[in-house]
């Protein structure tokens, strides 16, 4: 966090400070570093920001200015940039009809799910942005009413350098034969047992059961082409079971809820590549009754 003071140990009147987050409790920072010289003057300065590469700073200082004060840009020295962070853009569409909604853009740590932060997309183009640090493996999605979000997943636990991504995000709508494809759900390796991370994501289901009590699902298992037909058939079918008693545990009555293993059956990519058996690999919802 950057933020003008006149503490003690600054060059004059108010200057820049930097002082970092040392854990998630908001409670706990760095001792405030004033950015020195090349920053600040013996001259009022403030209304310090960033651009989202951190490479740049605008502020306003009344040192040698042409009225009160004037604003200027600054290249940072290293030690002065922020942590790095990944912009994320794109718009948020319906799936059906590609038209924009406006709609909640929620990010969290799928590590622990807790709600890292909100968006809200542009009502007229549906446009959004968020900027995520590094150090989390997060998970994202849009929500509207009337519409059930489909979330997208993004591993920044490795710290790198400043990125821009393009993701679109789209909502389905809630009607009969709607089929969900249920993106942060991981399993252990070549097993049915349900990873911590994935439970953000099935209460999410949860939540949309319980808004539409008359909704019955059903869970479908699907695999890559690796392995025999008989063991793909198996473990996708032992994974939607294992989401299943999921759901049941969280109050969703079991005859709601199908489940049923397709193992490589209905692939909606060719195996081809290790990226495109990784799309082949996922479990789905369909909207039986509403």
């Amino acid at each position: 966090m950057y933020f003008s003071s006149n503490r003690e140990g600054g060059l004059g009147d108010n200057d820049i400070w930097k002082t970092t987050r040392l854990d998630d409790t908001w409670q706990n920072w760095s001792a405030p570093q004033n950015l020195g010289a090349t920053i600040n003057s013996d001259a009022w300065d403030a209304y310090f920001s960033l651009d989202a590469k951190g490479e740049y700073a605008y502020m306003t200082s009344s040192k040698n200015s042409l009225g009160g004060s004037d604003i200027v840009k600054i290249k940072l020295a290293v030690e002065n940039k922020p942590q790095p962070v990944v912009l994320i853009k794109g718009r948020v569409l319906n799936k059906s009809t590609n038209a924009p909604i406006q709609a909640s853009i929620r990010y969290e740590d799928l590590s622990t799910g807790k709600n890292e932060g909100i968006a809200i997309s542009d009502p007229v183009a549906g446009k959004y942005q968020i900027a995520l640090p590094y150090g989390k493996n997060y998970g994202f999605n849009a929500s509207a009413d009337g519409f059930m979000p489909v979330s997208e997943n993004i591993d920044l636990s490795k710290v790198s350098e400043y990125k821009e991504m393009i993701r679109d995000l789209y909502l389905l709508p809630i009607e009969k034969g709607q089929v969900v494809r249920i993106n942060n759900v991981f399993f252990e390796f070549a097993k049915a047992e349900l990873k911590l991370e994935s439970f953000p994501e099935l209460n999410r289901l949860v939540e949309l059961m319980q808004k539409n009590p008359n909704m019955k699902i059903e869970l479908g298992g699907h695999t890559d082409n690796v392995g025999s037909e008989e063991s793909n058939l198996k473990l996708s079918s032992d994974r939607t079971l294992s989401i299943q008693t999921y759901l049941v545990s969280k109050g969703i009555v079991a005859d709601r809820i199908k489940a049923k293993g397709y193992g490589k059956s209905s692939p909606v990519v060719d195996n081809d590549t290790e990226e495109h058996r990784a799309l082949n690999r996922r479990v789905e919802f369909t909207i039986l009754e509403i």
